[in-house]
């Protein structure tokens, strides 16, 4: 009863665990990355080699027995596709339970009930905001998938397999994290009349994200490629144009407003949520620092006015 009255449950507690560890995580490195005397530190070692992938782990010195659990970044493309599968099957489920009142498996409400700690006799559905999380994390997933397969053109960079085991399970985390949210929503009546301003909003800032991040995922490809299209080197080269004249990483900045605008579709009053974008924000500022380091390291002339993540912010 104390846990539910402070609404402490197992989703909040793994989102507000991921958050802190990746805001201690950025802090550490922004305090250590500077002091050489730490480099041959066989810890520090191994926490630069879990938190680092592509470019940014290139120029980190580490053992050979590191390398041997390396995973090519390329393989960036299955974390989308069991998205897909996996977010695009709870969302099938969902509208037929909607729509068509069909059962929702007892291993999936199951699942739920022990996330949440309420049992599904007290689940609110239908609601409008689940069922547009699902399909916009189910349409951004497609997207990210695409892009990888048809428009990035990966380097020859590598992600732990701490990271690629994680990155596996993390958009499963989130569909259950979806369905969550019919556990503590308040969504009642007909989906038509659940419809809101916020709603609206979200989606608006979905889109505008969503074609951010895609503009900066070409930006980057055309550094690689040739007016023909056809893959001209695989190096780095310093990326310019649209978002990247503001900051080292806009599609880390869009994929932050992309969870932002799913917040925003719960009305922006579920604690569930926020942990979920503080979790992103700090996922993200954390990669996006490294890239920043590794622009500013391997080109003299970049810009000091531009920042790593959020426009003359961060």
């Amino acid at each position: 009863m104390l846990w539910s009255s402070l609404n402490i449950s197992v989703v909040n507690v793994f989102w507000a665990f991921l958050a802190l560890f990746f805001l201690s995580a950025f802090l550490v490195h922004k305090l250590t990355h500077a002091q050489r005397e730490f480099e041959t530190w066989r810890l520090y070692v191994l926490f630069q080699d879990l938190i680092r992938y592509g470019k940014t782990k290139q120029t980190h010195q580490r053992d050979g027995w590191m390398r041997v659990i390396n995973i090519p970044k390329r393989w960036f493309w299955h974390f989308y596709a069991v998205s897909v599968g996996w977010n695009g099957l709870l969302l099938v489920m969902h509208m037929n339970f909607t729509f068509h009142r069909q059962s929702v498996p007892s291993w999936l409400t199951g699942t739920v009930d022990i996330l949440t700690g309420v049992p599904s006799i007290y689940s609110q559905v239908p609601q409008l905001s689940t069922l547009l999380m699902q399909q916009m994390i189910c349409i951004h997933s497609l997207r990210r998938l695409m892009e990888c397969l048809f428009v990035s053109v990966f380097s020859d960079g590598a992600i732990h397999l701490v990271q690629y085991v994680f990155g596996l399970v993390y958009y499963v985390a989130l569909g259950l994290t979806v369905l969550c949210s019919d556990r503590l929503g308040t969504g009642t009546g007909t989906l038509l009349s659940q419809l809101s301003c916020f709603h609206v909003a979200a989606v608006t800032l979905f889109i505008w994200a969503s074609l951010m991040q895609h503009q900066s995922m070409v930006l980057l490809a055309r550094l690689r490629t040739g007016k023909s299209g056809a893959v001209e080197t695989r190096t780095h080269r310093l990326p310019k144009g649209g978002w990247f004249d503001l900051v080292s990483c806009p599609h880390y900045f869009a994929e932050l407003l992309i969870y932002i605008s799913l917040s925003l579709v719960s009305g922006g009053l579920s604690l569930t949520w926020w942990l979920v974008v503080l979790y992103v924000l700090f996922n993200q500022a954390l990669a996006a620092q490294l890239c920043h380091e590794f622009y500013i390291g391997k080109y003299e002339s970049y810009p000091r006015y531009i920042k790593a993540f959020i426009p003359f912010v961060l």
